[in-house]
């Protein structure tokens, strides 16, 4: 394209929520302007908000870590400065836009979406690779080029263009989530004459983690509760801030591997892919994609947004955890807090803890969000996209109160010790009224545990939110979760017993082997679930 056109700057093109549950589109320059008077991010789905997140992130590292908040140059030489200078801009409670802006300023030639010779988060090399509609662009619908989905949100004419402002947001979502990518068959030519294998590229980088994020009670909050000044993996702060927009040389070339940032504006800014929009009369109809800048994901620990876990026992690399959608956040709370062999704790966990500890951060209550994709067997196209969240004393993250930490991930243990009494009566119950042994028992066993866990969410939550470490007791607290835990488990073995056949009660005989058989009967899962029950209560 020829003509500099829509800046991002200056366009409204980012939507967030404001006060009055009002979603408003506005550009960059207002938000860093206003962001204390909007609540949060609200873009079409929550990972796309995450991309448009390590953006903004991405923005706030390279200023706050060069200019103090009066726009004076004072770059941050150690720990001491990063604790400071953040400190200084969180309790100015809003962000200083002109020191923001002055900076866009001296970078807007790199901001725009259309530009001859940068346009923002493309490369025209992208046109040697495939062609895509915008049907593959929106992320909600991610539909390919040879895969059509049954049921969409945005179906018609509508899914075969999108105005500017969509495909900004979109274009930041397919760099972080895109699914698998093969090389090109010129690629793929020039190693084979070369003997070399073509590199596997996988997923944007995003869509390898399991995000987390922490939000405050406005955007201004959010954006400075994420923004990590410290690299604790080193005991110091980053090199340099340098995001994607300050490179002389706009990134090109396929499948690309390199090393692993060492700064968080250049992660947060990663060229996953190499995108090139279409425009005809004023809209985005399409982009050519290629792979773009990969890296090996092991002990990347720069990362703060994802738990880094052990892929085996004894192991010495830890890779990114992904999210279970089948399971809810609040059950992986030891891996959010707490470090071993096993498990290591988010960055943004530890630079919580830390303005914990220091007493910058004290009695806040502390929403955590995850989101994260899941992909087809071959990691090719995404299958689901959720997010989850939930709320606990900032305190409680502290290793000084790692008594309290180890309450709570007991009573999550205790939950997990009951479900399976759950499953086993229900798996029993099953037989007993006839159903067969394997995969009938097995699935009724399967949807009462799955129940069991629905039934105890909102109530483990409200627990959970209610504790303050300052002025609780964690004894007291934890039989108050065993004896809610379990008062759910009987009410939900009670329904199970009151629907089933009445033939039940006294059960069924089930050979075990050609000389004996079993009697399976409801009355004597039930007692038996009972006793396990009120056992494990009182330990």
């Amino acid at each position: 394209m020829n003509d500099k056109e829509f800046n991002l700057i200056d366009e409204p093109w980012i939507r967030v929520i404001n006060d009055e549950c009002r979603v408003d589109e506005i550009s960059l320059s207002e938000l860093f302007k206003n962001a204390h008077k909007y609540k949060d991010l609200c873009g079409e789905i929550p990972t796309q908000d995450f991309a448009l997140f390590r953006f903004l992130l991405a923005i706030l590292h390279t200023v706050i870590s060069r200019f103090d908040i009066n726009g004076e140059p004072l770059p941050l030489e150690d720990s001491e400065d990063a604790i400071l200078r953040w400190e200084e801009f969180w309790n100015a409670g809003k962000f200083p836009s002109e020191v923001i802006s002055a900076y866009l300023e001296s970078y807007r030639e790199s901001f725009y979406l259309f530009h001859p010779e940068r346009p923002f988060y493309q490369c025209e090399h992208a046109k040697v690779g495939t062609s895509y509609s915008t049907a593959k662009l929106y992320g909600d619908l991610s539909e390919s080029n040879n895969k059509v989905r049954m049921f969409s949100l945005i179906s018609g004419e509508e899914k075969n263009s999108m105005t500017f402002s969509e495909a900004a947001r979109w274009l930041m979502y397919l760099n972080a989530f895109d699914g698998c990518v093969k090389a090109t068959s010129e690629l793929r030519a020039t190693l084979k004459a070369l003997d070399k294998k073509p590199p596997s590229i996988s997923t944007g980088w995003l869509g390898q983690l399991g995000l987390i994020c922490v939000l405050g009670k406005n955007l201004f909050e959010t954006l400075m509760l994420n923004l990590v000044f410290m690299y604790q993996e080193k005991d110091g702060v980053y090199p340099k801030e340098k995001p994607i927009w300050e490179f002389e040389k706009i990134p090109d070339g396929e499948c690309v591997k390199i090393v692993c940032p060492d700064n968080l504006a250049q992660l947060y800014t990663l060229q996953s892919r190499r995108l090139y929009l279409k425009i005809e009369n004023q809209k985005v109809i399409g982009f050519y994609g290629l792979g773009g800048n990969f890296f090996d994901k092991e002990n990347d620990f720069i990362e703060p947004m994802t738990v880094w876990r052990a892929p085996k026992k004894d192991s010495n690399i830890k890779l990114p955890k992904k999210h279970d959608a089948s399971r809810q956040f609040w059950r992986d709370f030891s891996a959010l807090v707490i470090n071993n062999d096993k498990n290591s704790k988010p960055g943004i966990i530890a630079w919580i803890e830390l303005l914990e500890d220091i007493g910058i951060l004290e009695n806040l209550i502390l929403d955590f969000k995850i989101a994260s994709v899941q992909y087809d067997s071959n990691n090719y196209s995404v299958t689901n996209i959720f997010s989850d969240s939930f709320q606990f004393h900032s305190s409680l993250i502290s290793e000084m109160n790692s008594m309290w930490q180890n309450m709570v991930c007991d009573c999550v243990e205790f939950s997990d010790e009951i479900s399976k009494k759950v499953w086993t009566l229900a798996k029993n119950v099953n037989l007993a009224s006839g159903g067969a042994e394997g995969t009938t028992s097995k699935n009724a066993a399967d949807k009462a545990k799955s129940d069991f866990y629905s039934c105890i969410d909102s109530p483990f939550r409200k627990w959970l939110c209610a504790i303050n470490p300052e002025t609780d007791n964690a004894y007291d607290k934890k039989v108050k979760w065993r004896e809610e835990c379990v008062k759910i488990a009987l009410e939900l073995g009670k329904n199970i017993i009151n629907n089933i056949d009445p033939s039940a009660v006294f059960g069924k005989n089930k050979p075990v082997d050609k000389k004996e058989k079993k009697i399976y009967s409801a009355a004597k899962a039930m007692n038996i679930f009972v006793a396990q029950i009120k056992s494990a209560e009182i330990k």
